[in-house]
């Protein structure tokens, strides 16, 4: 899944336990502009690092999945937890998207008949 819209704010990295690690992204989305939505991604463990660049004002589009766990507590009661899962996140404008793209852009190819000397 994705969605674009304009960063509110990127937390600092917690250790959760010894062996996992989250960061949070909140980005506003406006479907309708009377009534914008703040909507929280985690990035756990290596993607942390996919939001060191990304500023508060940027305008991203996420890429995420949806995930649902059921929880049940001491009284035997069951509730539901949905998460946002961050895999990669495209910064569309501000300041973080100044930086040189991480891809050459494709050569021009294209050639006339006469100084074409392929067999084919």
């Amino acid at each position: 899944m994705d969605i674009k819209g304009k960063v509110h704010e990127v937390a600092p990295t917690q250790q959760v336990t010894d062996s996992l690690k989250k960061r949070e992204l909140i980005v506003e989305y406006v479907e309708n502009p009377q009534y914008p939505e703040y909507l929280k991604f985690e990035a756990m463990q290596e993607r942390c690092s996919l939001l060191d660049n990304v500023k508060v004002g940027d305008d991203v589009e996420v890429f995420f999945n949806l995930r649902g766990r059921p929880w049940t507590d001491k009284t035997g009661k069951k509730s539901y937890f949905n998460s946002l899962q961050l895999w990669r996140i495209n910064v569309l404008s501000g300041a973080a998207n100044n930086s040189t793209p991480e891809y050459a852009p494709p050569a021009d190819i294209s050639s006339t008949a006469e100084d074409d000397d392929l067999p084919f």
